[in-house]
């Protein structure tokens, strides 16, 4: 019996054993994965940092975007005003040459559409020599008439003054449109900055929902092996109450074998006290305990 008592017990110790050695296996893989866990953490929130600061950064070159595109449509106003304003003193030159034209000339507006006429039929016939050195001569004397002409309507002191202001007219104009075209440029450069910033922080977004994936996994895995770990201590746990029962049954029944071995001793002995024997006082303290005396 006892042989079979010591092999339960050693069997059993050593299953509780293999089982403290899993538990301790997987809390070390537990903590494994909850370091790891932290570190995903620290990499995800890092990235999502930078994805905010890009997006601050984005928003910056959108409002100055926004700031320059007003800027733009302002200036264009301004230079379109400035446009109506040349067609108009172009206008009042016009109707200033028509009144100067003395009578019976050919106004200049005739001329100018001889010489366009004149020019077309160059480009689009085909012609003899002797007829196209006549279109030649042709178009050198309405030239000639035309720049003649203006000479001397450039000579009237009022065609003067609307031509002077013409040219400062034109001149505000091109300076109004090239500053159109600076500012537009300026709203590009800042839209594509913006542009640039925005797909930049969708590429460190993407790695932040990456590293948010692997934190959920890892955690996953940490909490399966956190779960596997209190198995294994609950399981140990059992084994202990078994071999904890065990060894109280087995000293009991120790306690109780010794018992019935005095018991039988003490009977042998006041036996033989009764039939007259003279005890010793190791005999006579047998009998006190078993309670004979």
């Amino acid at each position: 019996m006892a042989v079979q008592v010591t092999e339960l017990m050693s069997e059993l110790l050593e299953k509780r054993n293999g089982r403290n050695i899993e538990a301790e296996r997987h809390k070390r893989r537990r903590d494994e994965l909850n370091d790891k866990t932290k570190q995903w953490v620290g990499r995800r929130d890092e990235l999502n940092a930078q994805v905010r600061e890009l997006i601050d950064e984005a928003a910056k070159h959108r409002e100055e975007r926004d700031k320059l595109n007003l800027d733009v449509k302002g200036a264009k106003e301004e230079r379109d005003k400035l446009n109506r304003a040349v067609n108009e003193i172009i206008d009042k030159i016009n109707r200033l040459k028509r009144r100067h034209t003395p009578r019976g000339e050919v106004p200049l507006s005739r001329l100018k559409k001889d010489l366009r006429d004149l020019e077309f039929k160059q480009m689009t016939s085909v012609m003899k020599i002797d007829k196209e050195r006549q279109l030649v001569e042709a178009l050198s004397n309405v030239k000639d008439q035309i720049d003649e002409r203006e000479k001397e309507l450039e000579k009237v002191e009022e065609i003067q003054e609307a031509i002077g202001e013409l040219e400062s007219s034109k001149s505000e104009a091109e300076e109004c449109h090239g500053k159109v075209g600076e500012l537009a440029d300026a709203a590009q450069e800042e839209h594509d900055k913006m542009m640039a910033l925005y797909e930049k922080s969708d590429g460190v977004r993407k790695q932040a929902d990456g590293a948010q994936e692997q934190f959920i996994r890892t955690k996953m895995m940490a909490d399966e092996e956190h779960k596997n770990h209190i198995a294994m201590i609950r399981e140990v746990h059992d084994f202990d109450k078994m071999i904890s029962g065990i060894r109280r049954k087995h000293r009991r029944e120790r306690v109780s074998k010794g018992e019935t071995v005095a018991k039988k001793k003490a009977d042998e002995i006041y036996d033989r006290f009764k039939s007259g024997e003279k005890l010793s006082t190791e005999d006579l303290m047998t009998l006190q305990k078993s309670g004979y005396l």
